[in-house]
């Protein structure tokens, strides 16, 4: 079984100074860099997803806004194969899969943003085309929601998609925990 680094949406738009400021996007993008290192020291494979918004009236992730690239903090390098999706799931309508079969991936670890939307939609798709995956919850990061009027804190919302998926679809575990609990 060969483990691949899927890297969903950390770009410029959900980070300070963005569009769609996400909560503790700064510090979840400095633990995929150090998912991203540990998958380059052992040369496997490494796959960016990049959101770009073509619906209408679209407010981030713009085609060819700064807002829209991929953040410094997990830049690809030569090899690193980028793909470019226009809704939540990674898989729809992109080679994503072709790519991964392609690398002879059958595992995944997952880290990205928003945790309770495009991480989420990504992981369970993973799941029912067969790879086993998990998730990378300090790598991940989503923003306040408004749910009846009420306001639902981003930590309530990563813990509550992260726990839905770790309960059927997913192990869900810190970066550090990533080798010895889904080693290579």
């Amino acid at each position: 079984m060969k483990t691949a680094l899927l890297l969903i949406d950390l770009q410029n738009d959900y980070f300070p100074g963005g569009r769609m400021e996400l909560v503790g996007s700064e510090a979840a993008s400095a633990r995929a860099a150090q998912a991203l290192r540990l998958f380059r020291e052992r040369g496997l494979p490494v796959f960016h997803v990049c959101h770009e918004a073509l619906k209408e009236g679209a407010t981030f992730f713009l085609p060819g806004t700064a807002g829209a690239d991929i953040h410094a903090s997990v830049t690809p390098v030569d090899g690193e194969q980028v793909i470019t999706k226009h809704y939540p799931n990674s898989f729809r309508e992109t080679d994503l899969l072709d790519r991964l079969r392609a690398a002879g991936a059958t595992r995944l670890a997952v880290a990205g943003m928003m945790t309770h939307m495009c991480l989420d939609a990504g992981v369970r798709a993973a799941v029912d085309l067969g790879f086993e995956c998990a998730v990378l919850s300090d790598a991940s990061a989503t923003r306040d929601l408004e749910f009846n009027g009420r306001t639902i804190p981003a930590a309530q919302v990563h813990g509550a998609f992260l726990a839905a998926l770790q309960a059927a679809y997913a192990p869900v575990m810190t970066v550090d925990e990533l080798p010895s609990r889904f080693p290579a």
